[in-house]
């Protein structure tokens, strides 16, 4: 049997409600999906927030709360390795928004810079000086002040009339 997608709502009341089975489910019985493999989202059934993380989060928080005791019968290593395969799902639902947040960052850097160049290239056909312009205008007029400063400096310092000897 392949896997599944289980879309979980959470009511107000707190209570967990599996669309694909349609039955109410538990924390436990979402951990017990995880574990064999099938996928599952959990919403808000009123305002439709993903809330996945937060339960998985719930789920794996509980399982530590209960600590290594349950794993001292006779099945301990197929509960270890189904807890392992939870934990691995969380982790990997828990990157993606890492993932998600690096690849908005890098799409917002183009879409600046490509905003940018059509404006830069608007103010060109209109005849309009953009920053560059205005900033290369300055630095000349920066030389150039600095240059007849120099002159000026050079020239301002007057030879006195010497005096005559008789």
């Amino acid at each position: 049997m392949s896997a599944q997608r289980h879309l979980i709502k959470k009511y107000a009341n707190r209570k967990l409600y599996d669309t694909l089975t349609s039955r109410y489910i538990t924390l436990e019985g979402i951990a017990e999906l995880v574990r064999d493999g099938h996928e599952i989202q959990v919403v808000d059934r009123d305002t439709g927030q993903d809330l996945t993380q937060v339960i998985l989060s719930q789920i794996v928080l509980s399982a530590e709360k209960r600590g290594p005791a349950r794993l001292m019968d006779a099945g301990a290593d197929a509960i270890h390795d189904r807890g392992q395969a939870l934990l691995d799902y969380v982790r990997k639902t828990l990157n993606v928004p890492g993932d998600l947040v690096n690849q908005v960052e890098r799409r917002r850097g183009d879409l600046e810079a490509m905003v940018d160049e059509a404006i830069e290239r608007a103010l060109r056909r209109l005849r309009i000086p953009s920053r560059h312009d205005i900033d290369r205008v300055n630095e000349r007029l920066d030389k150039l002040s600095t240059e007849l400063k120099k002159l000026n400096g050079a020239g301002s310092t007057k030879t006195r009339p010497r005096k005559r000897r008789a």
